[in-house]
Formats: structure tokens, C-alpha cells, sequence
């Protein structure tokens, strides 16, 4: 018999639940069926869902085709109108294991997604990397509790709920005795964490607890986080903790105060530059990536121009583009819309401008030595996350020295220290 296959689209969290999925499906003995993940979080995205769908519907005729996911979570109606499809499960069943329970003894409806907004829990399930011995993540969140004009996750992932402290620093203790390095928090929106849970918990008091209860853990990151929302605890963090590594990926979005306003971001310009320049401040060896988000509808040419000039006046490096996307339900869909040439070619620009801040980067890193993580046996990242290419082969997990002798403006170069 075949074991079950996973499609997996969108965001790390995705990633960490289809590994979930997995297991429960190993377990309850599945057997040949195809898991396609879903994302929402733009109309292209869920363009390749169904694309991707009907290529493994031909490529497997007599396999089992289950979507999840936030796109599943949604709108389920679409996805049960293909013909293509054998079940549809919400974003809350596809982490329980009597779901997959019941798929394997046939007992499953067809369409199975409850209400995510009921949901008021997220249980952590240990999970070992993907596939990689390099690095795990931990999901310490799930859901968001804000109402960006443009987005639909909330609708698919739920109010913002938290992993119990204890629960997260047992599950990293676990991995680091496995023989992990390094560890990342993954959530929907993690600088949120602990908001529902019992005392002053917040994810700079998450982040000192896990450091100190597991001082064997090498390295830990943070996935994206909303940089408004960073709290007293999780600077000090930054200055203090060299485990915690200096790379932060920020929700940026846009850097005009009107585009700020429309899209229902709770943070200015002003307030992004500022935790820039106090994070570099406190660590001066700090990177920082982005979201940002191109033609957002009513978005001027001064305005563009104010979200292109933050890449320099924040010092960004690695860029997230977004070309604008309406999604339906949401306030931003009803607004006026660019045209999408138009959309286009700003995002275009954005690239750009990434790939020329990038480069920028990597520049300014040869030269230097760093502690690598290597991710395959001749890739591996420094502690800011750019990568480096080595030619002689070292052990996947493993961190060594390296000094960094060059770049081709996407990967640095670099040879082992003795």
C-alpha cells in the first residue's frame, strides 16, 4: 500500500501542521491518499491550490485527494464542487487524530469544517524538522485576533490562542536531546502569545524562559513578528541573549501612514524605523526582513515611493513581495483597485530593490568569519540566516566556523576554519 503524500502551500506554520498531519495519517494507516495543504493568503495562492489538485488527480487516479487549510477553511463549497476531490477538512480538524481515524476507516463525511472561530485552544504537537536534522520548529501560536483590511487568515485560522509555556519548553528540551540546534517559533501571530493565557506571559518572557530552562539549545529564531507589538522583555532578549538569533522578520506591509491607515495596520512609519534603529542599537549585528505589500488599491506614486524608501531608511535585507491580491470578504476588496499592470510593475521594483539590498548584504559580510548551521552537506546559514555555499561537504545539523570569502549577490561563499 502507498503511503499518504502532502502537497503543502503558504506559511512555516503550514509546514509544521502538514508534518503533523503526517504522523496522525501514519498512525491511523491512511494509506494511498494525497494531503494538499492550502493557502488563502492571496487569490494566486489558491489558483495553484486547485491547479496543483487537478495535476495530482490525473497523476493518481485511484488515490484519496484530501484539502485542508486555510483555503479549505475558507471556502469549502469550492473546493467540494471539484470533482477531483474526496474529502475537505477545516484547519481545526486536520490536527486531531480521530480525523484521520476516521478517514481511514471510512467514516468521514465528505466535507468536515466547523467553525474556527469557536476554537479557543492549540494543543503543541512535537514534531522533527522537515525532513532536515538541521533545525525544528515549535508552534507556540495559532489565530489572530486583528482585522487587516486585506486579509483572510484570521477567517481561516481563528481567534489568536496560545501554546502553554511549559508545554513549548518541554517540547524544545525534547528536541534539543534529539540533537536539534536550533530551534524556530512558529505561530500566526506570535508577538500575540500569551495574551489568553494566565499571568504577564508575552513572547519576550517566552523566549527568556526557553534560554534558560534549555540551556543546551544553540540557536533560537522567531518567525515573522508584528513589530508593534514587541514587548520590554523581547528587547532585552535582543540585547542580551547571543542564542537568540539577529534576524527578525517584520510585518511591515507598507511604509506610508495613509496606505498604513487603509490597510488597518496598527503601526506608523515612524513607529517601524524607531524598532529598527533601537534593535540595531541593542544588536548591532542585526538583519531584519519584510512583508510588503505592492499596489495596494488607492496607493499613489508618493506613496509607493514611501514604502521603497523604508527598505533604505530601515536598512531591510531580505524582502517578502506581495503584488496586492482582493481577497473576497474582506474591506479591501471593496476598495478602488489599481490596475494590475500597474500592481505588477511596482512589485517589480520592490524585488529589485530587495535583491539590491541583499547584495548590498552580502558584500559586507565577506571577509568575516561565522558559525554556520549547516542545512545540507555544503549549505549552510550564519546566525543572521544568509546562506553560504562551502565546497568541502560538512555533517547536516552540524555548526562550524567558516570564513566567508565571497558572494554571487544570492549566496555567500565561504571555506571551513580548522
Amino acid at each position: 500500500m502507498r503511503k499518504t503524500r502532502t502537497l503543502t502551500f503558504g506559511c512555516r506554520l503550514n509546514s509544521y501542521e502538514t508534518e503533523v498531519m503526517t504522523a496522525h495519517a501514519e498512525r491511523a494507516g491512511l494509506g494511498d491518499a494525497v494531503i494538499v495543504n492550502t493557502c488563502a493568503v492571496t487569490a494566486e495562492a489558491v489558483r495553484q491550490a486547485r491547479q496543483a489538485i487537478r495535476k495530482t488527480r490525473r497523476e493518481n487516479p485511484r488515490a484519496r485527494i484530501i484539502v485542508t487549510g486555510c483555503a479549505a477553511q475558507t471556502e469549502p463549497e469550492s473546493f467540494a464542487a471539484m470533482t477531483e476531490v474526496d474529502h475537505v477538512i477545516g484547519n481545526a480538524e486536520k490536527m486531531m487524530p480521530g480525523t484521520f481515524t476516521a478517514l481511514a476507516g471510512g467514516e468521514l463525511e465528505r466535507v468536515r469544517v466547523n467553525d474556527i472561530m469557536s476554537v479557543r485552544e492549540t494543543a503543541g504537537h512535537l514534531i522533527e524538522g522537515f525532513g532536515s536534522r538541521a533545525r525544528a520548529y515549535v508552534q507556540i501560536q495559532n489565530g489572530c485576533d486583528h482585522r487587516c483590511t486585506f486579509c483572510i487568515i484570521p477567517y481561516g485560522r481563528g481567534p489568536s490562542r496560545s501554546v502553554a509555556a511549559g508545554a513549548v519548553v518541554t517540547q524544545i528540551a525534547t528536541l534539543v536531546e534529539r540533537g536539534y540546534r536550533e530551534v524556530v517559533l512558529t505561530g500566526v501571530d506570535i508577538t500575540a502569545y500569551g495574551a489568553d493565557l494566565p499571568g504577564a506571559q508575552t513572547l519576550g518572557t517566552l523566549v527568556r524562559k526557553i534560554l534558560k530552562l534549555v540551556p543546551e539549545l544553540k540557536r533560537l529564531r522567531l518567525s515573522s513578528i508584528d513589530s508593534i507589538e514587541a514587548d520590554d522583555a523581547l528587547f532585552a532578549a535582543i540585547a542580551e541573549e547571543e542564542r537568540l538569533m539577529p534576524h527578525l522578520h517584520l510585518s511591515v506591509q507598507a511604509g506610508d501612514d495613509l496606505t498604513l491607515k487603509r490597510m488597518k495596520r496598527r503601526h506608523s512609519r515612524a513607529d517601524t524605523i524607531a524598532f529598527c534603529e533601537t534593535a540595531r542599537r541593542l544588536r548591532p549585528d542585526i538583519v531584519f526582513g519584510a512583508d510588503l505589500i505592492a499596489g495596494f488599491p488607492t496607493e499613489t506614486d508618493a506613496m509607493f515611493a514611501s514604502t521603497l524608501s523604508l527598505v533604505d531608511e530601515c536598512g531591510l535585507t531580505f524582502l517578502h513581495i506581495f503584488p496586492f491580491s482582493a481577497r473576497k470578504g474582506t474591506p479591501a476588496a471593496r476598495m478602488p483597485q489599481l490596475e494590475r499592470q500597474l500592481v505588477k510593475a511596482r512589485a517589480r521594483a520592490l524585488r529589485d530593490k530587495g535583491a539590491a539590498a541583499l547584495e548590498t548584504h552580502l558584500g559586507a559580510q565577506v571577509g568575516r568569519s561565522a558559525p554556520l548551521l549547516m542545512e545540507s552537506e555544503h549549505l549552510g546559514r550564519t546566525p543572521q540566516f544568509a546562506p553560504v555555499r562551502l565546497a568541502s561537504p560538512h555533517a547536516e545539523g552540524t555548526i562550524i566556523a567558516a570564513r566567508l570569502t565571497g558572494h554571487d549577490a544570492i549566496l555567500l561563499e565561504g571555506a571551513a576554519l580548522q
